[in-house]
């Protein structure tokens, strides 16, 4: 009797210890952040595509100013917007190969270089922001934490070319989207926080927030907003994403 009692507390420690065991497998692979980050790329835009938003400046006193967008993007690393107002900045055309960024300028000549954290609209989203690749293409995850409803991702930044070199992201746990992310320079110092909001369907399976806006503690009473408007599936031509092509990127509407 006392041999049956002591294999039954035995194979009480063991049937626990696996349970822990495999339930501290079951949260490593429900937070396995590389695959989060991968579903939110997805999620926010799809491989190829065409997409019309508008862009927001918002300064303290009240004054907006506005820019609306005709933008492509093609894999991880292509991406082309096209400005069609206002009547100053119309048939201006950036872009963007990986790292590397341009600005074209009808009647000026040839394109000139631009960096991630130069701005070409000016307000608060700089060129990283307007011409954004997908995160997993520049940032690796470091960290990664369940909190309530959201995942907490921690992103360091692959190369110092990046804008950002650490990010903090928030992920809704249903929607897959994120709704918050602080960005970060190496210093530690906070340079801007990125607010997602409102959700939509832009059909053909595309569900993600139609808003994105932002605040900076170095740009104090100033705010700047993207709302999109149409993203729409596009197969595109790796000619689009050249330089040669920076005047004609209108023939794609």
């Amino acid at each position: 009797m006392k041999l049956f009692k002591r294999l039954l507390r035995k194979n009480k420690v063991i049937i626990i210890l696996l349970s822990v065991l495999l339930g501290a497998t079951t949260m490593a692979q429900a937070l396995d952040g590389t695959a989060i980050l991968q579903q939110v790329d997805k999620n926010l835009n799809p491989e190829s595509y065409e997409m019309y938003r508008k862009l927001i400046n918002i300064e303290p006193d009240g004054t907006k100013k506005e820019f609306v967008l005709y933008s492509v993007k093609k894999g991880q690393d292509k991406m082309v917007a096209l400005f069609l107002s206002p009547a100053s900045e119309k048939g201006r055309s950036t872009l963007r190969l990986n790292d590397n960024m341009w600005l074209y300028i009808p009647n000026v000549g040839k394109p000139i270089r631009i960096t991630s954290l130069q701005s070409v609209v000016g307000g608060v989203f700089n060129n990283s922001d307007i011409l954004r690749l997908d995160y997993g293409a520049e940032y690796d995850v470091t960290n990664v934490a369940a909190e309530g409803d959201f995942y907490l991702l921690d992103l360091k930044a692959k190369t110092n070319t990046i804008a950002y070199d650490t990010l903090k992201m928030r992920v809704d746990k249903k929607a897959l989207v994120p709704t918050t992310i602080e960005c970060f320079a190496s210093s530690g110092m906070l340079i801007k926080t990125l607010y997602y909001k409102e959700p939509k369907d832009f059909g053909n399976g595309i569900i993600r927030p139609s808003v994105l806006e932002t605040d900076s503690p170095l740009y104090k009473g100033y705010k700047s907003a993207m709302v999109y408007a149409k993203i729409n599936k596009k197969e595109l031509a790796d000619e689009v994403f050249t330089l040669n092509y920076l005047s004609r990127v209108d023939e794609l509407r």
